[in-house]
């Protein structure tokens, strides 16, 4: 570099290097402007959530010499509660840990309802594509699974991502509605299977906080 700005009349030292400039963002503040705005206070208290944070954290890889450690394995967590009761404020929660505990964490966030929409077949999506870009994301939050009706489209659409992040031990960040007796008559014992394998099951109080935040 010193050749070149030498070969071209520059003085080196007028020149800033990219070392010499802050970063506009920290992780931080670039995670909480890709959350949807009404969690992007979110923060994890729940232990078993806490516990998930750690583990996934202590499981980090650095791609490189150097490099911040980013999400590569970890376990999953199934959390299970009445309508309100904190679970996807829990889930943002969590990613929002990782990153205040230095992790690099890749991630995406959908609800299952918004998920199936995406996969459905139209001339102007490609839905395979679709499916892969869930599939593989290092972190994801499923959120309000069960929620959408049930149907074979749903059934089969369910099983090939949660079979593709269970194979390759993504973690994933799950909430229901749904009892579990009652998500496995809905998804079908191949997807219950393989979620109770990879995942803790956490149990929210049945305590809808939304509607106690509105009566306060």
């Amino acid at each position: 570099m010193a050749r070149i700005l030498a070969a071209r009349g520059i003085d080196q030292a007028t020149v800033a290097t990219p070392l010499d400039e802050p970063e506009p963002y920290s992780p931080e503040q670039a995670l909480i402007a890709g959350m949807p705005p009404r969690y992007r206070s979110a923060v994890a208290e729940n232990p078993q959530v806490l516990g998930w944070v750690r583990q996934v954290a202590d499981q980090a890889v650095a791609p490189s010499v150097g490099a911040r450690r980013q999400v590569a394995t970890g376990p999953s967590l199934l959390m299970a509660g009445v309508v309100g009761a904190g679970k996807t404020h829990e889930a943002y929660g969590a990613v929002r840990r990782l990153v205040q505990a230095g992790i690099g964490v890749r991630w995406r966030a959908t609800t299952a309802a918004d998920l199936y929409a995406e996969l459905r077949p139209r001339s102007d999506t490609d839905a395979e594509r679709v499916l892969v870009g869930y599939s593989r994301v290092p972190l994801l939050i499923l959120d309000d699974l069960g929620a959408a009706k049930s149907s074979e489209f749903v059934e089969e659409q369910t099983y090939r991502l949660i079979n593709r992040r269970y194979n390759h031990c993504l973690p994933t960040l799950i909430t229901t509605n749904l009892p579990i007796g009652e998500l496995r008559a809905y998804l079908g014992d191949r997807v219950a299977s393989r979620l109770r394998q990879m995942t803790t099951r956490v149990e929210f109080e049945p305590v809808d906080r939304r509607r106690l935040q509105r009566a306060a």
